[in-house]
């Protein structure tokens, strides 16, 4: 029997056995995880996903891919050349079972791509502590009259006509 499974972007027609190459997940060498994205498994396609379906994989290795290289060449006035490259994180699997029903009762952990936040990781992060219940406000000061003479020290309302300390400035 034969499932195809989404992960990282890409679609994968996978057998139990086969050894697969895909995107980078959070997982190391020897673990289980479990895909239940799985949008087809024999002749049962699903609409988008088949429900209670999984391909479960143990992880072989965490690799690198072959090298990519970018080049760019600017022809005419600027003839100028740049060459860039790198080589894409990818871990190896291999296919051990292919659920068509109880995926989600099965305990396997889930495949997460390393670099994004799934629902599982988010569901596994310890919730927050709770606040302790916010204080009483203080009871309200008696109201000061309108006209309160400006305070030594305090900076006056606007510092071009006035100055500070409500003092005028000595410039001799």
């Amino acid at each position: 029997m034969f499932a195809v499974l989404k992960t990282g972007g890409k679609q994968y027609k996978v057998q139990s056995g086969d050894v697969l190459r895909v995107e980078k997940l959070a997982a190391n060498a020897g673990d289980t995880v479990q895909f239940n994205e799985v949008l087809m498994v024999g002749s049962t396609v699903g609409a988008p996903l088949v429900e209670g379906a999984g391909v479960q994989a143990e992880v072989i290795d965490q690799i690198k891919g072959q090298k990519v290289i970018h080049f760019v060449r600017r022809r005419r006035k600027h003839s100028s050349k740049r060459t860039k490259g790198h080589r894409q994180q990818l871990t190896l699997l291999r296919i051990t079972e292919i659920l068509e029903k109880g995926a989600d009762k099965s305990g396997v952990m889930a495949a997460v791509g390393a670099g994004s936040v799934g629902a599982v990781a988010v569901a596994a992060a310890k919730p927050a502590p709770k606040k302790a219940a916010p204080k009483k406000a203080a009871p309200k000061k008696a109201a000061q009259p309108a006209e309160a003479a400006p305070e030594v020290g305090s900076k006056p309302a606007n510092l071009l006509t006035e100055a500070r300390g409500g003092e005028a400035d000595d410039l001799k």
